[in-house]
């Protein structure tokens, strides 16, 4: 969790250079999304309070290699990015948790589906206003052709959630037996 954190805090500061898609689309739009995957799979296979702490661990874990790494601190908007980061990264994770959690009984797709939907959102909209509003970076088009991105990727991403969910069904049952999780 926390490496993808890292890879997509340093990968959001390039916009994607063909096509005309500077002022629409980071390279941070297509990893970020693996976030809620991971987090989904915690919370499918163990629930939600392990799901929470594999959010908190993410978070440390990205907080402080994202200032070691990719924050230039003489960079305001370097600061910003990580400051955006991280109050976005820990609202709209925690808010996938407490949906997945609710819709878990339901149809296998419903919810990764609207979970890492709704999380996408607040993510997207808390990352963008606080890492750049105010600067002349035209973060309302960025944050636009960011969530188009997490959107199509939120849908690829039921792709091997659905994969995994037999060896996690296994996983888990053997898990909660022996470790009483």
């Amino acid at each position: 969790m926390g490496v993808v954190v890292v890879i997509s805090n340093y990968l959001v500061q390039f916009p994607v250079q063909f096509l005309g898609l500077s002022e629409v689309l980071t390279y941070g739009a297509f990893s970020y999304p693996v976030t809620f995957l991971i987090t989904d799979l915690a919370n499918r296979a163990y629930g939600k309070l392990v799901a929470r702490k594999v959010v908190y661990i993410g978070f440390f874990i990205g907080i402080i290699l994202t200032l070691f790494v990719s924050t230039n601190f003489a960079d305001i908007i370097s600061i910003r990015i990580a400051i955006g980061s991280g109050i976005a990264f820990f609202i709209a994770q925690n808010l996938d948790v407490q949906i997945f959690h609710q819709l878990r009984k339901r149809t296998w797709f419903i919810a990764p589906l609207f979970s890492s939907t709704l999380g996408s959102l607040a993510d997207t909209f808390l990352f963008f206003s606080i890492a750049f509003y105010g600067t002349g970076i035209p973060w309302i088009t960025l944050a636009l052709g960011d969530l188009a991105v997490k959107l199509l990727i939120t849908l690829a991403m039921l792709i091997p959630f659905r994969l995994l969910l037999s060896k996690i069904k296994d996983y888990s049952e053997n898990s909660v037996s022996k470790f009483k999780i």
